[in-house]
């Protein structure tokens, strides 16, 4: 009797044979300018897909009058600019008080302190809140 390959030994040399072809064929079109040329194009393609849905999102949101991402980062920068600014403020007010009660203390006269020993402030006693970092 002949040597009859089983179904299961048939149907993976199948599957071999044309796994072997399948590569093969794939390193020629890969091999090609074409493919290199190919694959950018759609590269860009995809890519120009993403922004104009990026920018349709974008614009549903803005007609929507919703907070959307453009808009949160731009009133972030603005906090900052103003943060920085109050900053500066501050810090000037402090140097001015400094230089006020130099020379407060220069003429012999003993700046006001609150009972606890504080210097009392200008607005009807409440002490300035620290800022927050």
């Amino acid at each position: 009797m002949e040597d009859k390959p089983t179904p299961a030994e048939e149907a993976r040399r199948l599957y071999e044979e044309a796994e072997a072809r399948t590569a093969r064929a794939m390193e020629e079109l890969v091999g090609r300018d074409a493919f290199g040329e190919i694959l950018a194009r759609v590269t860009e393609n995809v890519l120009a897909l993403a922004k104009m849905g990026s920018d349709a999102a974008d614009l549903v949101v803005r007609n929507l009058r919703v907070a959307g991402r453009r808009d949160i980062t731009g009133l972030a920068r603005q906090l900052a600019r103003t943060e920085d600014k109050l900053e500066l403020v501050l810090q000037e007010v402090e140097r001015l008080r400094d230089a006020v009660e130099g020379a407060g203390t220069e003429d012999g006269a003993v700046p006001a302190r609150a009972a606890n020993g504080r210097r009392r402030s200008g607005s009807g006693g409440r002490e300035r809140a620290e800022p927050k970092s």
